[in-house]
């Protein structure tokens, strides 16, 4: 959001970016690094570089963003742990269907992902400054200079 909420052509580097989250830099380094890989910010190399959206914030999905970090794949892993039932008999462990709490839970995880598809960054960034202060806004714009 930091980055959607900067002037175009004025990148932030890792450093800035974690100190600003309180995060550490090798964490958000590696985050940006996944970011950049999937298309969604760019690097600018120099002294004044850093990272840029690669797009604009009406480009970029919520779900573009958990994926590049996250990855694609569902967030349930089903381990089969019914085929553990001691009581079943011998026929009945051939299961042919997916288990209902397996089904279940893909069904909750591609609703998820829906609903993160469907917001954008711009879908927030419009309101970020709702109940804010002049003073924070200032120091933001203070800050960024800054940095």
């Amino acid at each position: 959001m930091i980055l959607a909420s900067v002037p175009k052509g004025k990148p932030l580097n890792s450093k800035a970016l974690a100190e600003f989250h309180g995060v550490p830099k090798e964490y958000l380094s590696k985050c940006l690094q996944m970011l950049s890989q999937a298309g969604l910010v760019t690097t600018t190399t120099g002294p004044h570089g850093g990272y840029s959206l690669a797009k604009t914030p009406d480009k970029i999905s919520f779900l573009d963003v958990v994926e590049a970090i996250e990855g694609k794949s569902s967030t349930f892993k089903c381990n089969e742990i019914r085929r553990n039932n001691p009581c079943l008999a011998k026929s009945d462990r051939k299961f042919s269907k997916l288990c209902d709490i397996a089904a279940v839970m893909h069904e909750a995880d591609e609703a998820w992902r829906n609903s993160l598809r469907e917001k954008k960054l711009s879908d927030i960034t419009d309101s970020l400054l709702d109940g804010v202060s002049k003073e924070t806004v200032g120091n933001f714009i203070n800050w960024v200079d800054d940095h």
